[in-house]
């Protein structure tokens, strides 16, 4: 079965669906492991170049297969550009407000917020390494080929160019939203940062990782690429692939360090 076939599975049902706003998508999927707890916890931003059409149905079978492995899994929707509000910086404080929530459910469902990550793939890895950059509390950031070096992937246009879409215009117009949302400028000096893509990606080369390592080793931020051989864009959110057992790696290495 095609690995782009995860985009239209249905996912296995989320243990809970709990909204953290009022606008209809402000609202995250919690899967829960079988143990007792309490669990360490998984935020996963799904990706999509930022764009309404893509929603977190498909992020559901990572986050399920998370779940089975012991991890409480907080699977978050957004505004999307497409979405009243959605756009930067409307997804970004949506991604804030809806990780923040956790707070008010974590006795409940018996989270263990010391032990908390938050992951993202493709656009969701640009917004992972932004949130990380804001919220010290977590303990890493996982960016799955992400879009995280923001003026290359305006440069190279990627998906008719979704960069420029999702935070108003081109650089030279709307600079201050580059540099506010592009992760490879914000300092993150005590966050690990690992970063996972495949060589093959053609949709988010693995060059936009490359570069973000480089520039994030030379300020001295601890920060680990893995590069999948024979992967591309979504074997790293699909359960059933070789290159799933490097997502779960990362996962592990940040939890339990």
């Amino acid at each position: 079965m095609p690995v782009q076939d995860i985009l239209t599975l249905a996912p296995p049902p989320a243990d809970a669906r709990i909204p953290y706003g009022a606008d209809p998508n402000q609202f995250a999927d919690l899967r829960l492991p079988k143990s007792a707890g309490p669990h360490p916890v998984v935020v996963n931003i799904h990706g999509g170049f930022w764009r309404a059409r893509y929603d977190l149905a498909h992020a559901g079978h990572l986050c399920a297969a998370l779940a089975n492995d012991g991890f409480a899994t907080w699977n978050l929707e957004y505004r999307r550009v497409g979405n009243p509000g959605g756009g930067w910086p409307g997804s970004f404080e949506d991604i804030t407000h809806g990780f923040q929530f956790l707070q008010q459910i974590a006795a409940k469902y018996r989270l263990d917020l010391k032990r908390a990550i938050v992951m993202g793939h493709s656009a969701g890895g640009q917004l992972s390494l932004v949130l990380a950059a804001h919220q010290p509390s977590l303990r890493g950031a996982i960016s799955l080929a992400g879009a995280v070096d923001m003026a290359r992937v305006h440069e190279l246009k990627l998906s008719k160019d979704a960069v420029a879409e999702f935070l108003g215009g081109p650089p030279e117009r709307v600079g201050d939203h580059y540099r506010e949302a592009d992760p490879i400028g914000l300092s993150m000096p005590k966050m690990p940062q690992r970063l996972v893509h495949g060589i093959k990606d053609d949709i988010v080369p693995i060059d936009i990782s490359r570069r973000y390592r480089d520039a994030k080793q030379k300020a001295g931020e601890p920060v680990k690429l893995t590069e999948v051989p024979n992967a591309g864009h979504f074997e790293l959110i699909d359960p059933r692939t070789e290159a799933w057992k490097s997502v779960v790696a990362a996962v592990r290495d940040l939890i339990h360090s």
